[in-house]
């Protein structure tokens, strides 16, 4: 127990240091605007915006699928998850996820996101307000995972999706990969995890549609630029407990390759796991100064307990984000703990 303590508070400290030395100087800025495929930034989990986005130690739910796969190994049995995220833009983002057992400890999980922006109208340099004709811009992710639970305090996932981009006459196709670890202990639910998201190679639009050149040079071509790939780890710890409720307080380290690292602070405070509270900070993301806030509703004793979540945050450029979810457990209310090495008979 003073050993998992000992670790959890040498993390904070060590993280503490970590936004220190970003303050002078901000290394990792120069980064900024690297990579493609940026829609897979978005946080696709009511919970994680309304904590911040310090999701990657969270109890697995409905939306772990795009949080950390590891978590999914805390689902019991079969359970559906829906989720859709609006921001500025007319903006819709709408994901859904399906975790089932394959054998006690053992889950496989099929994802499917979409990002739709609308129609739009094409616009050139001598037409600033219009040609008449219309486009559309759409982004998909299809992933298949699989998430196991080697004992009662360690689980391990991973995913992989197929990630397609549209814009107009111009498309195209990668592979990503996201891989999770959490590691529990038994002192005041005390939980360490990383993970690594949208890791996979260069990508580039290819069309028939040549550029518009006008007066520029006419060998033009598409660069190709790597996905966002994103690291994270963090721990959480449940401060307060009683029989009526509990607050987990959560501190999150993010190192994006295209942009400068972040701390990221949430807590969540249930009341007779029936309500959630919710509230989070982002430190060090430009043009996200404000704290996100959330609320979860749980109905655990109707015939199918499901969960309702609604999450949001402003931001300087996308306007406020709204993300409202609704996740299904189908499957048993309980499951026999793992154990290590073998159970001694009396």
């Amino acid at each position: 127990m003073r050993k998992s303590y000992f670790f959890f508070v040498l993390l904070v400290i060590l993280i503490c240091q970590q936004v220190q030395a970003q303050i002078f100087p901000n290394l990792g800025g120069q980064r900024v605007g690297i990579s493609s495929l940026t829609f897979l930034k978005n946080t696709l989990s009511p919970r994680s915006i309304g904590m911040g986005g310090a999701d990657v130690t969270l109890t697995g739910d409905g939306y772990s699928f795009n949080t950390n796969p590891a978590l999914v190994s805390e689902l019991k049995g079969l359970t559906l998850g829906l989720n859709n995220l609006t921001f500025g833009g007319n903006n819709n983002h709408t994901s859904f996820n399906l975790a089932f057992p394959v054998a006690t400890y053992s889950k496989l999980t099929l994802s499917l996101n979409n990002l739709s922006s609308g129609v739009m109208e094409k616009r050139t340099e001598f037409q600033p307000n219009g040609t008449g004709e219309l486009f559309y811009v759409g982004q998909t992710v299809l992933g298949a995972g699989y998430a196991q639970q080697l004992s009662d305090m360690f689980s391990f996932g991973g995913q992989v999706k197929w990630i397609h981009e549209s814009l107009a006459e111009y498309k195209s196709n990668s592979i990503g990969i996201d891989l999770g670890f959490l590691y529990k202990t038994d002192f005041k639910n005390l939980r360490f995890a990383a993970a690594v998201q949208h890791f996979g190679g260069n990508s580039s639009l290819k069309g028939s549609e040549k550029p518009v050149t006008y007066t520029r040079n006419s060998a033009i071509t598409i660069d190709q630029f790597s996905a966002p790939t994103l690291f994270k780890m963090g721990a959480s710890i449940r401060a307060i407990e009683t029989a009526d409720y509990y607050l987990t307080c959560a501190l999150q380290l993010n190192h994006p390759n295209d942009n400068a690292e972040n701390i990221r602070l949430g807590g969540e405070f249930v009341f007779k796991n029936k309500l959630s509270l919710r509230a989070g900070y982002k430190v060090n993301v430009n043009g996200e100064k404000w704290p996100s806030f959330g609320v979860g509703f749980m109905f655990p004793e109707a015939k199918l307990p499901f969960n309702i979540d609604y999450g949001f945050y402003p931001s300087d450029f996308l306007g406020m984000y709204h993300s409202v979810g609704f996740y299904l457990p189908l499957g048993k209310k309980s499951e026999t703990p793992r154990t290590v090495g073998p159970v001694e008979m009396n």
